[in-house]
């Protein structure tokens, strides 16, 4: 049985073992033990004893290669040791690397897997008043993205792009949004045209050097961690190629109805323009980011559907994503 067709529990099951076992690959203290405490895309895991706090992530299979998460902490490392923003430092092995290789006798194949040195915050939370964090994520988005344009790429960069091919092609990342949970052939309808449009304002918009390029491309509220003044932004994991505006439209990931949103988007505004310059034009094109983004999540949902937090939105995001299509089509038709 291969670990896509293994029911989540049980890959668990294999992953926590694995975890356990590969800690010796690190410079951790004896008796340190490895607990889950995210699943999505990979396997994320706090690391405890006495006073030792780390963080493991085991990646999925078949989504980076070794050489691709070595340049995703390569950009992360130059952010921070640049002053752009705070990241959390990769722990290198005892070998001195920083990726590592586990397997388990559980799983078919082996996985790769970074630890990060823990980093002090805590995430803010929807239903506070976040305008004040949307500003400062504006202001990181603006840094990391001077610093995209400056930083000297691996002459072959092995990560992710995020364009319309990557969400609606026939190999898109996520699989096609058709195939998510309660798409009727009315909300059909409606997002293959929104799809239409995103795709030609997209085309238009064009892929410049002053408006693509690398990016965190998974900039949300869960991912920024606030402890005073000092924001640390962490998990570069789908990190590569993109538009920079794609990055306010991760920010709002699966809260794109709350209706803090309009203002969070000022705010956002707000900050990056305190760092980085932003034409009218290029934010009025914020609405067809966020929709990419949100069509993009439901693809996400549908081909993630084991994990719980899938399977708690899939009853009503499909019709959410419509009301936003609705919404967006009446600005750009």
């Amino acid at each position: 049985m291969s670990a896509g067709t293994m029911p989540l529990q049980e890959v668990l099951t294999h992953l926590e073992v694995m975890a356990n076992e590969s800690l010796p690959l690190w410079p951790v203290p004896m008796g340190a033990k490895a607990r889950l405490i995210n699943v999505s895309e990979n396997a994320t895991y706090l690391v405890e004893a006495d006073n030792f706090r780390s963080v493991l992530r085991i990646h999925r299979p078949a989504y980076h290669s070794r050489e691709g998460i070595g340049q995703e902490l390569a950009w992360a490392r130059a952010l921070s040791d640049d002053g752009m923003v705070r990241t959390p430092s990769p722990i290198p092995g005892r070998d001195g690397e920083f990726v590592q290789e586990g397997q388990v006798p559980g799983l078919p194949e082996p996985r790769l897997m970074v630890m990060f040195e823990f980093a002090a915050g805590r995430q803010p939370d929807e239903n506070e008043d976040l305008t004040a964090p949307f500003e400062r994520l504006g202001a990181i988005a603006a840094r990391t993205h001077i610093h995209s344009q400056n930083w000297t790429k691996p002459e072959l960069l092995q990560r992710l792009v995020w364009d319309t091919e990557a969400v609606f092609g026939p190999n898109a990342y996520w699989g096609n949004w058709r195939d998510a949970p309660n798409v009727t052939p009315e909300i059909r309808e409606v997002l293959e045209e929104a799809e239409v449009v995103v795709c030609e304002r997209l085309a238009r918009f064009g892929k410049g050097p002053d408006r693509y390029g690398l990016i965190h491309a998974d900039m949300r509220l869960a991912n920024l961690l606030i402890d005073g003044d000092n924001p640390t932004l962490i998990d570069f994991d789908d990190s590569g190629l993109g538009w920079f505006l794609y990055d306010f439209a991760t920010g709002v990931s699966f809260m794109e109805t709350h209706p803090q949103v309009p203002a969070l988007r000022e705010a956002w505004v707000r900050g990056y323009r305190g760092v980085r310059p932003l034409s009218s034009e290029e934010e009025r094109e914020i609405d067809t980011f966020v929709m990419l983004r949100r069509m993009a999540l439901l693809a996400w949902i549908g081909s993630h559907i084991e994990a719980p937090e899938p399977q708690s939105m899939a009853p009503h995001f499909a019709a959410g994503t419509a009301k936003i299509a609705r919404e967006y089509l009446s600005l750009f038709t």
